[in-house]
């Protein structure tokens, strides 16, 4: 897979190791016969660490393999989450530290989580791109403001805190883009 076809969450073998793309940076050149750079910050599936390297645009790596299974989230203890597989029905457990960013999306009724298997090992979980969740706790919404462009700060039920336009209310059903914990709109 040559580098210029690389996208965030792809998983590629840098070193020998098996890494997701979490971050493509690309950096054109300023001179006519240069090359353009392309930045990546991975991390490593199998240390959790993260990886900076850079590739030209004609340069390549090879795809990690890798099975992708869909799963379903079922219950967290103090320091891991068990996802159960939706096909063979074998548990997963990863560590609360390692899926950080992903557990601030994560309900029990989320559909579309896939778990990331390298050597019949879970080493990764990806969630959709948008999810819908419900809005817990947030400032009433005032008589008026509907055509205005302002926000205002809102809890989820998964203890997000992202910012909405103001006329939304608690109860209310919100989509969430994951890349970037930002509003959406209405579910």
């Amino acid at each position: 897979m040559i580098a210029k076809e690389i996208k965030r969450g792809e998983v590629v073998v840098y070193n020998e190791s098996p890494c997701i793309i979490e971050n493509v940076n690309v950096q054109s050149p300023s001179a006519r016969g240069a090359a353009t750079l392309y930045k990546f910050r991975a991390r490593n599936l199998v240390t959790k660490q993260k990886v900076d390297f850079s590739l030209k645009g004609t340069e390549s790596l090879n795809s990690a393999d890798f099975r992708k299974r869909e799963v379903k989230y079922l219950y967290s203890d103090a320091e891991e989450c068990v996802f159960m597989d939706n096909e063979d029905y074998n548990q997963y457990n990863l560590k609360k530290e390692d899926i950080t960013d992903e557990l601030r999306f994560i309900t029990e009724e989320l559909e579309g989580i896939r778990a990331l298997i390298y050597n019949d090992e879970c080493v990764a979980i990806e969630i959709p791109v948008a999810v819908s969740l419900k809005v817990t706790k947030c400032d009433p919404a005032v008589r008026g403001n509907s055509a205005t462009s302002r926000s205002k700060s809102a809890m989820l039920e998964t203890g997000l805190e992202i910012q909405v336009p103001e006329y939304l209310e608690e109860g209310e059903l919100v989509r969430i883009d994951t890349r970037t914990a930002e509003f959406l709109g209405r579910a």
